[in-house]
């Protein structure tokens, strides 16, 4: 394996992500940030967990298209339009309804909450990075 993902001592533990990933490999792969979308480019939901699920969805296919899983990302990069923390249960939602499906690892994280996206009506935006042999 090429990712391997910890929480190192004296820093609090958490399901949402891992602290540090070190990841040994030559091909880096750069997910471009996925939004809600189907592959009709339609938006699946008007609802953060229901966009959350589906960006997951398009990174874990990005991903599929060049051999790679969720075991290999090295960093999630999140933005989450009007963000507020009392959002976070519906964002985890979003996540935990895919999870097993996509073989979500909790890798390294970042939620930034962001005026808007793109596009009117998207509310999240999922990049990834990952390293392969």
């Amino acid at each position: 394996m090429t990712v391997t993902q910890f929480n190192p001592e004296g820093l609090p533990v958490t399901d949402a992500y891992h602290h540090v990933a070190v990841a040994t490999g030559t091909r880096h792969v750069h997910v471009a940030g996925q939004v809600g979308w189907d592959a009709q480019g339609e938006l699946v939901a008007p609802d953060l967990a229901g966009q959350v699920a589906q960006a997951y969805r398009n990174v874990a296919a990005a991903l599929t298209g060049v051999g790679a899983t969720f075991a290999d990302v090295v960093r999630l990069t999140v933005y989450v339009a009007d963000w507020d923390v009392a959002q976070y249960p519906a964002f985890a939602d979003g996540v935990a309804r895919v999870a097993d499906e996509i073989g979500f690892t909790a890798p390294p994280a970042s939620l930034v909450g962001v005026q808007s996206l793109f596009q009117p009506g998207i509310l999240v935006e999922v990049e990834a990075t990952a390293v392969l042999d």
